[in-house]
């Protein structure tokens, strides 16, 4: 992966673009000229894979040498230049200066850069990596100094690089400021270089026994667990021993598409694409596109497994190797009462911030919660106690997952953030410490939980994006391998373990005298480990050969290898050969009228042969004489040429200096693309016994036609053959041996037509019989079609003539129709016309369904990305013909999806049809109703309508229409308002009776909402997420909590027992103010208005046991980010 890392700012509020710099004078003033790649902050971002180079890391190897270059700019004011350089400096035996623009590039910002000095004189491809920081030293107070650090790899393209809006001008250029002192101006820049390894040559396999995995566009994290699960043998020797079956497909079994992936890592010389894998998921390409998260696709990954091997001889597996248990007490302080709760974990999360290390979060996990003051425990029979509230674990797994928070929600910034702090984690991981602590009086004390680290899984960038890696020791020796991508490297344990801990990094000091070290933010650092316990050590780091490979996949796997290596000899001699495309008449005969209708023929249906560019074309035809039997002496072959209309036609014969050439000399002769091919046409006599004979002699007053019949009747097109005629002759005298050719009576009346082109529309011409050939300017290669003239009462046909039908199989267009409601299911073809209207398309459509009102069918176009209906219907007559209704940017579709309404479309659209769930005062389950009126109505019409559907609790009830979403009321509609612009995608509509009180509120009475809560810990934070349904209540002047209460009880129609472990609290902006009885709830109110009243609420904070209704999937369309999953 290619990756662009901006290191954190000095300061928080800068927002910088470091970006190569730009030479931009005049016009306009960008940032920067061109496209470069701009990065707002220190957000680096993940970008299509590149086979030169991988990220800077994996660029980067040995220890970096270092230095510092000062550099004191005198009569800096006085300057009178755009950009400045510094002298050239050598750091790591690469030459390197510092380029400023005094006066800002384009910016009212201190531009600077480091720039490779003598970049216009390296060689083609060079690269070379560094980390640096750039600084303008404060000469006053040292620590003023403004410093900013960054790295990059340096290549042709990007020979600089560094920060467009480094410092203000007015602060730099400020006297009193200290970073101008007698005009000089002092410049830092700390550079680290590091030796760049050449992966062009490198053999991942020859140089550590090992071979990556192919990144699919922003796969590295499913890549970095993928290798971290293989190198557990035990989990592989298990996915091999799954039962697969020859007859199954990889990319339709998880199971079989991940024995070929292991397979293949284990056997493979070069790395192992994972397209196979990811379509078992069934993911399409846009899932594999996203980045998600790793924890997540492990997690179902695991279980899908665990699901597949159900019934097998692996069953159990997943959980023998992965599965913990921990248990969850709460113990009274002042009674004796417990409540323990046993959850088993396949992985534990830990946290990062305010951790230096994973004892430190172990620590933190087990750490002990008192439940006092307001959030007392109630205890069943003993009411609310002072409680202590924790968690201990039962037993731990053989192989024991860390997942590491680095990324979590920063609410002061409203954004999540990635923790790049400095965290610990041991070779040797002891679960026993301090006399077991992080163990339950359950646990079996037996088991000696000493672990061993197997993997490291990185991540190196931002919260945005980035790139993921792995350092594993598969055998648990010292040696250390990063996996990363495509590549494999030897690694020491200091690579896969210190310098992943995060933080900032220390570069050694290699000029003397300077006592400041350099430092730099770490970007890469560990965000997952894997330890195996000690004693599991040998039966989980076990052999795995081929006898555990069942047989049927080892035959595949290496038949597919056998394929692979010949396509790549195959590829690796291409240029050494021509293939030769010979077209016959027969394939004429063969194709014409079946396979196509234009043209001659498809040459990659003919056949082929792939002949050494050198030999002799008169060789090539000795070739041609075994392989189709014909004899070199009855073989004439013709050159193919493309014509300007864009037809494809036979030429010209070969000429004898021609046919002497060598076959790589007469491809490029022919061919003026220059691709591997050269196609030609054969042309055989055959004699009276149809055997073949020498071709006649060609003459510049001969022409060679092609010839297709047509027959009006059965609408069949065909190839009948090809005659030599004089240009100066004419059809009529030909007439005679055409139906001769054809089997018709000799004096049958026939029309001629030349098919002159079918791009970008059809071109079939008649013929005049009379005019010779060469006034009607036929040529060599030209195709004539022919059919008997119709007889009088016969014109009644679909298609009476060549043109006719032509353009019918130009505009025919075969579609599948769908019943919207299941878009995934086939429903049925019908062939129609490109060209076909709107009225023609669902005409045909109601005349197959058996409907006699065309107007009720309704279409909805197919996305042919996402492989769904589009979100909105086809408005009736909107579009000209179908072809507008298949296109879909640039492709175009064979789908549509079809309703039928039970009022004509054009009705329809003149309605708004709004989805109301409706809530009877007394009952609890809502009713979904589908409220249809004209566009112009208003919410009271809505309300009337309802009425006539449903139950009141009274004849004179009166209703409301509110807007709910995520368990808040965000509106109340006033009865005028029009429906035509209600959303009710997003939103859910509800409507209710307004209760006797809110009509009669009093001058001092409130109207406040009141939504059900939990608290949930995310994040590190406890969230306040609502459930339920929210509703509103009247509350009075002076009126205590303990009177709402009894209210909201006989509302909601709760048993004491349950109201009792309710808390009621006051919510503003999402944070709880727990009440007591004594409280006045209407002084928390001081707001009269109902809307914008979600920002204010009575919480009614329980346990969320309400069945989820239906109708409130569609709240779940606004996601943060698409949530992994495998679907088959």
């Amino acid at each position: 992966m290619t990756m662009l890392t901006p290191q954190p700012l000095d300061r928080q509020e800068d927002e910088e673009m470091l970006v190569p710099h730009s030479d931009f004078v005049e016009g306009p003033q960008p940032l920067v000229e061109g496209p470069q790649p701009l990065v707002e902050g220190p957000q680096p971002m993940e970008v299509a894979p590149a086979d030169s180079a991988g990220t800077v890391d994996n660029q980067a190897s040995e220890e970096p040498q270092a230095s510092r270059f000062t550099w004191a700019i005198e009569n800096f004011s006085r300057l009178n230049v755009k950009k400045l350089y510094s002298d050239v400096f050598t750091v790591g035996g690469y030459k390197w200066r510092v380029l400023i623009f005094p006066k800002g590039n384009n910016v009212d910002y201190l531009s600077m850069y480091l720039d490779v000095a003598d970049s216009a004189n390296l060689p083609y491809g060079w690269n070379r990596y560094s980390q640096f920081s750039l600084a303008v030293v404060n000469q006053i107070h040292n620590k003023y100094t403004i410093k900013k650090d960054t790295h990059h790899q340096f290549s042709q393209r990007e020979s600089d690089w560094g920060f467009t809006s480094f410092m203000p001008l007015g602060e730099l250029y400020d006297p009193n400021k200290g970073y101008l002192v007698n005009d000089t101006c002092v410049i830092e820049a700390d550079v680290a270089v590091r030796k760049v390894i050449d992966y062009w040559s490198y053999d991942s396999k020859k140089e550590t026994g090992y071979v990556g995995l192919k990144n699919q566009g922003a796969t590295c994290y499913m890549n970095s667990l993928l290798q971290t699960l293989y190198h557990i043998p035990y989990f592989r020797k298990a996915v091999y021993h799954m039962p697969t079956t020859e007859n199954d497909m990889p990319s339709g079994s998880i199971p079989l598409a991940l024995q070929s992936l292991f397979y293949k890592l284990q056997y493979n010389d070069t790395s192992v694409a994972t397209k196979e894998l990811t379509k078992s998921f069934g993911w399409d390409t846009y899932d594999s596109f996203m980045q998600h998260d790793v924890q997540e696709l492990n997690r179902v990954l695991c279980e899908k497994l665990e699901d597949k091997m159900k019934g097998t001889v692996v069953e159990g597996t997943i959980q023998k190797l992965f599965e913990g248990h921990h248990m969850n007490y709460i113990e009274c302080i002042n009674v004796d009462f417990k409540s323990t709760r046993k959850e088993s974990f396949y992985d534990l999360q830990l946290d990062v911030k305010g951790c230096k290390d994973v004892y430190a979060s172990f620590d933190k996990y087990v750490e002990v919660e008192r439940l006092e003051g307001d959030n007392k425990y109630h205890a069943e029979e003993h009411g609310l106690q002072d409680a202590k509230k924790g968690v201990l674990f039962i037993d731990f797994p053989p192989v024991l997952q860390l997942q590491l928070k680095r990324f979590e929600y920063d609410f002061m910034r409203d954004t999540m953030v990635k923790i790049n702090d400095r965290y610990e984690f041991p070779l040797e991981l002891d679960l026993d410490r301090d006399n077991g602590k992080y163990l339950s009086p359950d646990a079996d004390r037996s088991v000696r939980n000493l672990y061993m680290l197997h993997s490291v899984l990185v991540h190196s960038g931002g919260v945005h994006g980035g790139h993921y890696y792995a350092f594993i020791r598969p055998t648990l020796t010292d040696q250390w391998y990063k996996f990363d991508d495509e590549r494999v490297t030897k690694e020491d344990m200091k690579r896969a373990l210190e310098e992943q801990y995060g933080g900032e990094e220390e570069l050694p000091q290699t000029n003397p005298g300077y006592n400041t070290p350099f430092k730099f933010t770490k970007y890469s650092n560990a965000y997952m480990l894997v330890y195996i316990r000690v004693s599991d050590k040998d039966k989980i780091i076990c052999d795995v050969d081929e006898k555990d490979i069942a047989e049927h996949l080892r035959i595949r796997l290496k038949k597919e290898q056998e394929e692979k290596e010949d396509k790549r000899k195959y590829k690796a001699q291409a240029h050494l050969y021509t293939i030769i495309k010979v077209a016959r008449d027969e394939d004429l005969r063969e194709q014409i009228g079946k396979d196509i209708f234009f043209d001659l023929v498809d040459h990659d249906k003919v056949h082929s042969f792939r002949i050494q560019k050198q030999m002799p074309f008169n060789l090539f035809k000795e070739e041609v004489a075994k392989e189709l039997g014909i004899p070199v002496q009855f073989q004439r072959f013709w050159i193919w040429a493309k014509r300007q209309n864009h037809t494809y036609r036979p030429n010209r014969p070969l000429t004898p200096q021609e046919e002497a050439q060598t076959v790589g000399a007469l491809r490029e002769v022919s061919n003026k693309a220059h691709n591997a091919e050269l196609k030609l046409f054969l042309e055989v006599e055959l004699g009276q016994d149809l055997h073949p004979v020498p071709p006649p002699d060609k003459s510049k007053e001969d022409i060679l036609l092609f010839f297709k019949l047509y027959d009006p009747e059965k609408e069949e097109l065909r190839y009948v053959g090809r005659l030599f005629v004089k240009s100066s002759g004419k059809p009529i005298e030909i007439l005679t041996k055409l139906n001769e050719l054809v089997g018709f009576a000799p004096d049958e009346e026939i029309e001629l037509f030349e098919e002159i082109k079918f791009e970008p529309s059809v071109m079939c011409e008649p013929l005049d019989k009379r005019a010779s050939f060469r006034f009607s300017q036929i040529e060599d290669g030209d195709i004539i079609c022919f059919q008997k003239r119709l007889l009088p009462g016969k014109e009644q046909v679909r298609n009476p003539d060549v043109l006719c039908f032509m353009a019918y199989v130009k505009n025919r267009q075969i579609v599948h129709f769908r019943a919207l409601e299941r878009p995934k299911e086939d429903g049925f073809c019908l062939e129609l016309a490109k060209n076909h209207t709107y009225d023609d398309v669902v005409e045909r459509v109601a005349q197959h369904l058996g409907l006699d009102d065309p107007s009720k069918i309704r279409l909805t176009p197919h996305n042919c990305y996402s492989q769904q209906p589009k979100p909105n219907p086809i408005k009736y007559r909107s579009v000209d013909q179908l072809l507008d209704m298949l296109v879909h940017y640039n492709q175009i579709s064979d789908i549509l999806y079809y309703e039928v309404l039970d009022i004509p479309l054009p009705e329809l659209q003149c309605l708004k049809t709004l989805k109301v769930a409706f809530h009877h005062a007394t009952k609890d389950e809502a009713i979904i109703l589908n409220i249809r009126l004209p566009k112009q109505s208003t919410v009271g019409d809505v309300l009337n309508e309802i009425k006539t559907k449903v139950e009141l609790s009274h004849p004179n009830a009166e209703l409301r229409l509110l807007e709910v979403f995520y368990h808040k009321i965000y509106k109340i509609f006033p009865l005028s308002e029009k429906i035509e612009n209600i959303n009710d995608q997003y939103w859910t509509l509800r409507a209710e009776e307004i209760p006797e009180e809110e009509k009669k509120l009093g001058p001092n009475d409130r109207l406040i909402h009141v939504y059900h809560f939990t608290k949930e810990s995310a994040q590190n934070q406890m969230q306040v997420q609502n459930f339920g349904e929210p509703f509103f209540l009247v509350i009075h002047e002076g009126e205590a909590l303990a009177d709402v209460k009894v209210r909201v009880q006989k509302k909601l129609q709760v048993p004491d027992e349950e109201l009792s472990k309710w808390k009621f609290a006051f919510l503003s902006l999402g944070r709880p103010e727990y009440l007591q009885d004594s409280d006045i709830v209407s002084s928390r109110f001081q707001r009269r208005d109902v809307y914008g009243a979600w920002e204010q609420y009575l919480g009614l904070e329980h346990s969320d046991t309400t069945p989820k209704r239906t109708y409130a999937a569609n709240q779940n369309r606004h996601t943060f980010e698409k949530p992994v999953k495998i679907y088959n």
